[in-house]
């Protein structure tokens, strides 16, 4: 979701006035009235979460094209030739999978706003599974690592596109915990079960039914999401009425359309900012690299159980591909984690000393830093030190779970923080953090084969926990000083000051409990 600073009101106003200038009796379109009932905020709870579960579902679905064909890289490497005796070639395919989600969250996402919520993630949903097709019926391996690269950008698209339906339609912070929750949920929850559904498929069919079995589901999904995904964006919904008016005679235009950039313009602040960002504010860098690693390593497990299993227990990779359903599992047990860090988050607002009845940002971090270190962290050690034929693969299992359950409340830590810290420039702060995602995603797995066979099983998942343990460190001083960081941030000192009378006026009529 990108986003920055807007210009004053002062000089909204007067842009305004020199375009009413240029013609008779300008009509500005707005809300009728705080109860207009096309104002997504007011639709019925019904229809919130309905297009809400289909934005969710769809996400859920299109993360697992992701991991979905690792499991099937023996039945690749045999059609393709493609050799893994010193480096796992057959992950190509999904680390330009990842790097089209980076280079399309930056580019495409900044246009979805002019272009409406429901025209893209449609048109994106349509594109995406157009270029399955050719995933099913590759006779190369280029062509797969190729199209997986435009794949994985419909992905990064329609995941921020769900991102965007719950901020349009739910008007409150309190309002929008569930739902990002499930958001967050449905996104590494998608990816994990990448392996599960291919293992699945593959055990009864060729590799090329992984494909074909999603062209199927897709293809049945795609026309209900057609009838059910209502617009939400307000900006489309209103220039829509002022177009209707204009083909009345009526000289008609909304606010963003007197003031809206160029296009060019946009494109080039949401790229810049970003990348600012990231090299200037070092509360974004550690939260984008503490994020990143949580969930690199969700991919890295794709490549890191089948050697595991397969030399504790001589497991195929289809064994091996059940097994990551634990992650799932732990995912999901994990998530009720996230309403109990909402409900600090909230109560933190009565004790704030700096900002009386403001939730503190940083109060979002400490359900985090607990499943840094005992789920993350944890796990990963419980991971290594039973990678024991010995013991039974129940063992080694379980700290897959508790990864799982860790890596949840982790992102969905890192997301709400970044939120509420940036607020105004969430979108660009939010922007590194995928870009971080989406990078290491591609390339940590790629180290995954030569690292477990130089350092052993046991060392080379403990050498992850001890980087999970360090990383864990930047949150627990963000804790400890975020009130200073603040203040010496001209991007939070805007946020917090901007935020105060909002979160106020919002306590004064919400009253509504996690």
């Amino acid at each position: 979701m990108h986003g920055g600073g807007s210009a004053s009101p002062a000089n909204d106003e007067e842009l305004i006035a020199d375009f009413a200038a240029t013609g008779d009796n300008l009509v500005i379109v707005d809300w009728n009235g705080p109860d207009d009932p096309d104002n997504p905020f007011n639709w019925s709870k019904a229809q919130k979460w309905l297009v809400t579960f289909i934005a969710l579902f769809t996400t859920f679905l299109v993360l697992a094209n992701g991991t979905i064909i690792t499991v099937a890289h023996y039945e690749l490497d045999q059609r393709f030739h493609v050799s893994e005796a010193t480096f796992a070639n057959s992950y190509w395919p999904v680390t330009t999978w990842a790097l089209g989600g980076s280079f399309f969250s930056l580019i495409i996402l900044p246009t979805m706003e002019d272009f409406g919520i429901r025209r893209t993630f449609l048109l994106t949903h349509f594109t995406f599974i157009l270029f399955l097709i050719p995933q099913a019926v590759a006779q190369n391996f280029a062509t797969l690592i190729v199209t997986r690269f435009f794949a994985g950008g419909c992905v990064a698209v329609l995941g921020n596109s769900a991102a965007s339906v719950i901020g349009n339609i739910w008007a409150s912070e309190r309002e929008r915990t569930i739902p990002v929750g499930l958001w967050i949920l449905a996104y590494l929850g998608g990816s994990s079960i990448g392996p599960v559904l291919g293992a699945s498929i593959l055990q009864f069919l060729s590799w090329r039914w992984i494909s074909y079995m999603q062209l199927i589901w897709h293809g049945l999904l795609f026309p209900v999401a057609m009838v059910t995904m209502r617009e939400s964006r307000d900006l489309v919904i209103l220039k829509q009425r002022a177009k209707k008016l204009r083909a009345k005679g009526i000289n008609a235009y909304t606010r963003h359309e007197i003031l809206a950039e160029p296009i060019l313009d946009v494109l080039k602040t949401s790229i810049q900012r970003p990348l600012k960002m990231l090299v200037t504010e070092y509360v974004v860098f550690f939260c984008m690299l503490w994020s990143s690693f949580t969930v690199g390593t969700l991919y890295l497990f794709t490549q890191s159980v089948e050697q595991v299993f397969e030399a504790l227990y001589g497991w195929d990779p289809v064994q091996s591909g059940y097994v990551q359903g634990a992650i799932v599992i732990g995912e999901v047990l994990g998530w009720p984690l996230t309403l109990i860090s909402a409900r600090l988050y909230f109560h933190s607002a009565k004790p704030n000393p700096q900002m009386p009845g403001v939730p503190i940002p940083e109060a979002r971090l400490y359900m985090s830093v607990a499943g840094a270190i005992v789920g993350l962290t944890g796990g990963m050690f419980v991971y290594a030190w039973t990678s024991d034929p010995r013991l039974p693969w129940i063992a080694p299992t379980m700290g897959l779970g508790m990864v799982g359950a860790g890596s949840v409340v982790v992102v969905t830590g890192i997301m709400d923080y970044v939120v509420d810290a940036y607020s105004n420039y969430a979108g660009s702060a939010m922007a590194c953090v995928v870009l971080g995602e989406n990078t290491f995603s591609a390339f940590l797995p790629l180290a995954t084969m030569n690292m477990y066979q130089s350092l052993g099983l046991q060392w080379a998942s403990s050498l992850l926990g001890f980087i999970s343990l360090t990383l864990t460190l930047a949150p627990v001083c963000i804790i400890i000083w975020g009130a200073k960081i603040r203040a010496r941030s001209p991007f939070m000192k805007e946020a917090m000051v901007q935020k105060a009378p909002a979160v106020n006026a919002e306590d004064a009529e919400d009253k509504i409990t996690c």
